[in-house]
């Protein structure tokens, strides 16, 4: 059953931003290792069921840490040739065969750094302390000035890397090559501004200062094995949108998304799908914060 059934018998005539869900994640556990202090991205193993990748905030090494669907630790890997300036997403996918894992060092909370990096690492194994070398790197700017982004994901059938800036109202989306010819930095190309997440008001804005609370930005998203779903996480909730065969990506995220609210979870920070497009975990950036977990398909279910 697909998630829109859902959506059209019981928030037809609500917006994206009003929809009131009658459930609320699953805690799958916690996460084990106190060396994940800010987790800040997440992502699916392409090579092991049952297994996620992490990675930690800037200011931190650089590692991508293994957990289970609990949060139990399964190890790292330390990754040379690379730098974490401000690591703030994950994404696996595969390329030629191969399974991948994308760093994305595209955090710039005072938008102040014309470059910004992806890293690209073919999916280590997980050991108790492993080690690897980034294969190739991207290198880009955005056409439009420095931005802060925490939110990517990659479509592999386009072999580009979407990202979604935090802090503009609307967020804009950009996309990036996964591969270039040269060692030579690129230009994001801006696709738009994604609309279908709710915007603030301007007391929202006016407040947030003072409580900490910008529940409307983007922090994290995750696009499906399959290609034809995708999820972006903010402050306060999931957003969950389903793409058409031959439907771009930048209009799929500008229909109106299921909402999953995050209840009472705070400093949300990381999302991605599980083993398949019905499963979703998500995490925040405090030690041992929880490991949330959501079965979409027990979602749309009466």
């Amino acid at each position: 059953m697909r998630i829109w059934f859902l959506v059209l018998i019981s928030i037809a005539a609500c917006t994206a931003a009003e929809q009131q869900e009658p459930w609320t994640p699953d805690v799958a556990g916690r996460l084990e290792d106190p060396k994940i202090r800010e987790a800040s991205g997440l992502a699916r193993s392409q090579r092991q069921p049952g297994l996620l990748w992490i990675i930690n905030d800037n200011g931190a090494k650089e590692i991508v840490h293994a957990i289970d669907h609990a949060g139990k630790r399964l190890g790292e890997t330390d990754l040379k040739k690379s730098r974490n300036m401000d690591w703030e997403d994950l994404a696996s996918f595969e390329l030629d065969d191969k399974p991948y894992l994308m760093i994305a060092d595209i955090g710039d909370n005072d938008a102040r750094h014309r470059q910004r990096t992806l890293y690209f690492v073919e999916e280590p194994r997980p050991e108790k302390k492993g080690k690897a070398k980034i294969d190739w790197q991207v290198d880009y700017e955005y056409p439009d000035g420095p931005r802060d982004a925490e939110a990517a994901a990659v479509d592999s059938a386009n072999q580009r890397a979407l990202i979604l800036s935090k802090r503009d109202i609307p967020p804009l989306l950009y996309e990036v090559p996964l591969q270039t010819d040269s060692d030579q930095k690129v230009t994001a190309t801006w696709l738009g501004a994604i609309n279908s997440l709710p915007r603030p008001s301007r007391q929202d804005i006016e407040y947030a200062p003072k409580t900490k609370d910008w529940h409307w930005q983007p922090v994290g998203m995750d696009i499906s094995q399959d290609n034809l779903a995708a999820v972006i996480l903010t402050y306060r909730a999931i957003y969950y949108y389903e793409r058409q065969p031959g439907q771009d990506w930048f209009d799929a995220l500008n229909t109106r998304p299921v909402r999953i609210s995050l209840g009472g979870f705070k400093n949300a920070e990381a999302i991605a799908f599980g083993d398949d497009q019905r499963t979703v975990f998500v995490t925040g950036e405090n030690k041992h914060s929880r490991l949330l977990h959501i079965d979409l398909l027990g979602v749309t279910e009466p």
